[in-house]
């Protein structure tokens, strides 16, 4: 049997089980860099997933705790869509996919790994991006470190 290490999910394994959101916690913090966050705006971020489904995965969510759509207010709602917006313009300049996958995931049933604070992903695909490794191994390969695509769309969004 061939093994393919990947410690990185070791953290994202133990974080799963940690009390609290870790979107509040970077929505809070001052440390924009460290939590991979790219924009703030009036009431919301956007910031890079750390635990990518593919290269340039990122996540649009509000600064409030809030759990559903009709939970959030219009201002949130309209800033939701604005950075997303963004965020496809930037990884266009920045890493040209041929596509996206935009999506919000409402419940532990549709596939939310946190269910109570609403969050927007953005995934950048490309023609041929899907290989065997997510078929045959469940394993995903992502070619490129978050700290520089960090500063790559750090440059393109100013």
């Amino acid at each position: 049997m061939e093994r393919l290490w990947a410690p990185w999910r070791m953290d994202y394994i133990l974080k799963s089980r940690e009390p609290g959101c870790f979107l509040c916690e970077i929505a809070q913090s001052g440390e924009d860099q460290k939590n991979l966050v790219l924009r703030r705006g009036e009431v919301c971020l956007l910031v890079m997933n750390r635990y990518p489904y593919n290269n340039g995965h990122l996540m649009v969510a509000p600064y409030r705790h809030v759990d559903s759509l009709e939970a959030m207010d219009d201002k949130e709602r309209l800033e939701m869509m604005t950075l997303s917006s963004l965020a496809c313009t930037a990884l266009k300049k920045a890493a040209h996919p041929d596509g996206f996958n935009i999506g919000i995931n409402l419940g532990v049933t549709a596939g939310a790994g946190l269910k109570d604070h609403i969050h927007l992903h953005i995934v950048p695909r490309w023609e041929g991006d899907t290989n065997f490794m997510p078929v045959i191994a469940e394993v995903k390969v992502i070619p490129q470190s978050l700290d520089a695509l960090w500063r790559q769309l750090g440059e393109v969004l100013g």
